[in-house]
């Protein structure tokens, strides 16, 4: 397909914050974009959001921590649309704590749902999807930029992060002679329902208020603000167009200066 309109997008958790953002920017960019995740309800009220706004959309519920689920929603989806071109590996989690009282229950959540879920839905996509069969094709995963630096309380986050920097890396070279480019969006604080989770979790680990949380971040920031979910989806959809043929195996940081790396 030469046009660059009309792809078949994949897009994992999109039911709010970016990859709702991300859901828009490719549907106004005249793609056939299927969403999942987890709560069924609020993937249809999505759906039918997305249909509303003119963009031609479908979904269904997904969970990235397992390989069925995931084959299942990429079958949905070549069912729905036909093979995949794009795919956004946007789900994702917080969580950490204290190193030392970490349980090993929330270690292994937050890396099956932040890292093992990229490999499984991008295996899922290259194989039951047809992308490894095409000769164009964009895999773009949301990492962080606590994938290229450690947070205070947050190691198995980071680490997870500095997972999808590094398949991300190593997949892109791979895939490089193909056509098909794969690479990773770091946001660094960005105002969603998560980052208000985050928030709260800070305000309790330090007997601070969120209030207070809050003007700390944003003093780590030079921009001196959160970035905004489309701020984040606008790279997404810039990697995601024909112009960004050249750009694959980066990992490129949308964070108002917080991470100059």
């Amino acid at each position: 397909m030469t046009e660059q309109n009309g792809r078949v997008a994949l897009i994992t958790g999109a039911t709010s914050g970016i990859g709702l953002a991300v859901a828009r920017v490719l549907g106004s960019a005249r793609h056939k974009v299927f969403i999942g995740a987890r709560n069924a309800e609020n993937v249809a009220e999505t759906v039918k959001q997305l249909q509303s706004e003119g963009i031609e959309a479908d979904g269904t519920t997904l969970d990235v921590r397992s390989t069925d689920s995931a084959r299942a929603f990429v079958q949905a989806a070549v069912d729905r649309f036909g093979t995949v071109d794009i795919l956004v590996n946007n789900a994702g989690r917080s969580g950490g704590g204290v190193t030392a009282d970490i349980a090993e229950e929330l270690w292994d959540d937050v890396i099956d749902t932040n890292l093992n879920s990229v490999f499984r839905l991008t295996n899922a996509v290259l194989n039951t999807g047809g992308l490894r069969h095409k000769e164009w094709g964009r895999i773009i995963n949301i990492a962080s930029t606590a994938g290229k630096q450690g947070v205070v309380l947050g190691a198995p986050y980071s680490a997870s992060k500095h997972g999808v920097v590094g398949f991300t890396k190593a997949l892109g070279n791979e895939l490089a002679p193909t056509g098909i480019t794969v690479n990773a969006v770091c946001p660094g604080y960005v105002e969603t329902p998560m980052a208000q989770r985050v928030r709260a979790g800070y305000a309790a680990a330090y007997d601070a208020t969120e209030e207070a949380i809050l003007e700390k971040f944003q003093a780590k920031i030079p921009l001196g603000r959160y970035s905004t979910p489309e701020e984040v989806a606008g790279l997404v959809g810039y990697l995601a167009s024909d112009p960004a043929a050249s750009i694959t195996s980066q990992a490129l940081n949308v964070c108002g200066g917080l991470g100059n790396f």
